[in-house]
């Protein structure tokens, strides 16, 4: 039984509040296609120069050209709160001077193979928020 507010509706909010709201956070989920079947990743994320920079625990092997990075944050109690979803072309930091100042503020699940910096370029941005209906 849910306990969700019934009166709540989803607005959708501009690429610069979405963008917004996804500086203002740090966790998501990196959302990739692995031999046919969806790959879902925890992630730490920072938003620099027009690009998220993603630590997550994936084989950067396995991560394709392109993925999804979504970002929420919902208050169970009310039902309200807000979603961010961004889709592009993403490549691996390999250069270990590029990769420490990374590692050092975004924190990982698991060291070596798993452990992968990506920086995606963001194609497209969608946002919403969860908003009671009479707001």
């Amino acid at each position: 039984m849910s306990t969700l507010p019934a009166a709540l509706r989803m607005v959708e909010v501009s690429g610069t509040e979405a963008l917004w709201l996804l500086e203002d956070s740090t966790l998501g989920r990196l959302v990739y296609t692995q031999r046919e079947v969806t790959a879902i990743r925890p992630g730490h994320h920072t938003w620099e120069y027009g690009r998220l920079v993603v630590r997550t625990p994936a084989p950067a092997a396995a991560v394709p050209f392109d993925v999804t990075y979504h970002v929420d944050e919902i208050r169970e109690a009310t039902g309200t709160g807000w979603s961010v979803t961004v889709a592009g072309a993403v490549d691996v930091i390999t250069d270990p001077d590029e990769a420490a100042p990374y590692r050092r503020t975004l924190s990982g699940w698991t060291h070596g193979p798993h452990d992968s910096l990506l920086r995606l370029h963001p194609r497209t941005v969608s946002g919403f928020r969860l908003v009671r209906a009479g707001a």
